[in-house]
């Protein structure tokens, strides 16, 4: 397989070398003070795309780790359903709590930025994660990995299981998600270079809601009666397309890969269902989006490449093109060494 994801030995080598622990430097934020432009340099307010989302249960887990070791305060916030305005709501009354920072992950590219930039006018700092918008809307956008990286390694491992021929079909979450879009694009086009023999019958959207996502693969199989495989490159996606797999006719005979959480997907690899998926750690991906927030809060930081900080024992990281951050390498999740994971 030629898979850029780390397996088995090195995936944990990885895991204990980016383990999270105090900073030397990110902690420059005085609790009460006040930053430029006003805003309270001790507050991050986290809005992912939408609450009860696992992947985000866990990134809020690492903000506030983070933040605890930091001293600044961390608050989780956000709309039950990862629409492209949803968010407006949550940005707005942020910025009148005067917040320092803003660690958010967009549901839309644009559909927000006004209300960011209100926010960035006020003083408070804005960080997207996972999913990013415009860049003249944040300061920084914090990466989880290499977008053409993440792509190809989905395409890898979708066709070595299924034999680098046949059908294929992408659930996808919100039809708006900037990560979700740009990797099917580069998906499209790496099967186009270098797999002749798979074809993207279909991209479908579940809009990272469980029942629908269940409902999106069912469709899926009724309408595609030769697909061989599924790519959902979605936490919730993935796990609801397992849950229909795993007590259907199609079971081992419908290959899944994506992105997703060891503990949602332990249960169909043991089983079965799913051979092998991937992803990066999101409780590292918040606890990286609270320093980075907190560097910029504090005046350490002003998001222009080059910039560096520190995150605590994940290292120093430098601030790069269009002020992106990169998290790292995802990791591939299967039999040998899927219960090395708990999150």
């Amino acid at each position: 397989m030629t898979s850029k994801f780390r397996r088995a030995g090195s995936a944990v080598a990885i895991v204990a070398a980016l383990g999270l622990a105090l900073s030397a430097c990110g902690g420059g934020s005085d609790s009460g003070s006040d930053g430029e432009g006003g805003g309270d340099t001790s507050s991050i307010t986290f809005i992912p795309k939408n609450l009860g989302n696992p992947y985000f249960d866990a990134s809020d887990t690492g903000g506030k780790k983070a933040a605890d070791e930091i001293g600044t305060k961390w608050t989780q916030v956000g709309p039950t359903e990862s629409t492209p305005d949803s968010q407006v709501s949550f940005i707005n009354t942020a910025t009148q709590q005067r917040a320092g920072a803003l660690v958010v992950s967009a549901n839309d590219p644009t559909a927000i930025g006004d209300a960011l930039d209100e926010a960035r006018n006020a003083g408070t700092k804005v960080v997207t994660m996972d999913s990013d918008t415009e860049p003249q809307f944040r300061d920084v956008f914090v990466s989880q990995a290499d977008a053409a990286g993440i792509a190809k390694s989905q395409v890898d491992l979708i066709a070595e299981q299924i034999g680098d021929s046949g059908e294929v079909a992408i659930l996808s979450a919100a039809a708006n998600a900037t990560n979700q879009n740009e990797w099917i694009k580069l998906m499209e086009e790496e099967l186009a270079a270098n797999h002749p023999n798979i074809k993207l019958v279909q991209t479908v959207y579940g809009d990272d809601d469980d029942q629908k996502s269940f409902d999106k693969t069912a469709g899926l199989l009724q309408s595609h009666p030769n697909l061989k495989g599924i790519i959902s490159p979605t936490t919730v996606g993935i796990a609801a397309a397992a849950r229909y797999l795993s007590d259907s006719e199609y079971k081992g005979k419908v290959a899944l890969t994506g992105l997703g959480t060891p503990n949602q997907m332990r249960e169909y690899v043991k089983d079965g269902t799913v051979k092998a998926f991937a992803l990066w750690d999101p409780e590292q991906l918040g606890y990286l989006a609270a320093y980075t927030a907190d560097a910029l809060a504090a005046g350490d930081i002003e998001g222009k490449e080059g910039d560096t900080f520190e995150a605590g024992d994940l290292g120093e990281y430098t601030v790069g093109a269009d002020g992106v951050v990169v998290l790292g390498e995802p990791t591939v999740f299967d039999e040998s060494n899927i219960d090395d994971f708990d999150f």
